[in-house]
């Protein structure tokens, strides 16, 4: 079973001034598929609390992936990528570079998304914007290939 961590990362959500739906979303696609979900949480724009949280699940080893969503544009409070870029070990490029390429085939803004994917110890994290449609094409994108990930970070590297 993958254990999954959901951040949202929202200055209202975190505020209770707006509902979050995008973490909701993802939630329920991890259920969906029999996977399951360590804890849910919400955290302001601020590069540190992002920081902190993900190298807090990874370093206690709680979650194989952890998923972000929200703070991955252009805009000034958006520092999700900074954030993750501080704490990941090792870049896994070809993700983020599949979830803008999945993105684009639905809308050209997609390309406007600066998200990241890396490795902090045994669990990979991954930025997905914080739009519902980004956040259900980047889901789509990533379903076929996380099993295969969780088991090459979990030791499991031999080949068939």
């Amino acid at each position: 079973m993958i254990r999954f961590v959901v951040l949202t990362v929202s200055d209202g959500v975190a505020a209770g001034e707006r509902q979050d739906t995008s973490g909701p979303l993802i939630g329920d696609w991890i259920e969906r598929r029999g996977w399951s979900v360590v804890e849910r949480r919400s955290v302001p724009d601020e590069t540190a609390a992002v920081a902190a949280a993900l190298s807090r699940w990874a370093d206690s080893g709680v979650a194989d992936v952890i998923i972000t969503t929200g703070g991955t544009g252009f805009g000034p409070r958006d520092v999700t990528p900074e954030a993750t870029s501080a704490v990941i070990e090792r870049a896994a490029p070809g993700i983020a570079e599949a979830l803008r390429a999945a993105g684009i085939q639905n809308t050209p803004l997609a390309m406007l998304s600066r998200g990241l994917a890396g490795i902090r110890r045994r669990s990979l994290i991954v930025n997905l914007p914080g739009s519902e449609a980004a956040v259900r094409q980047g889901i789509a994108a990533l379903e076929a290939v996380l099993p295969h990930a969780v088991e090459l970070l979990g030791g499991k590297t031999e080949h068939d």
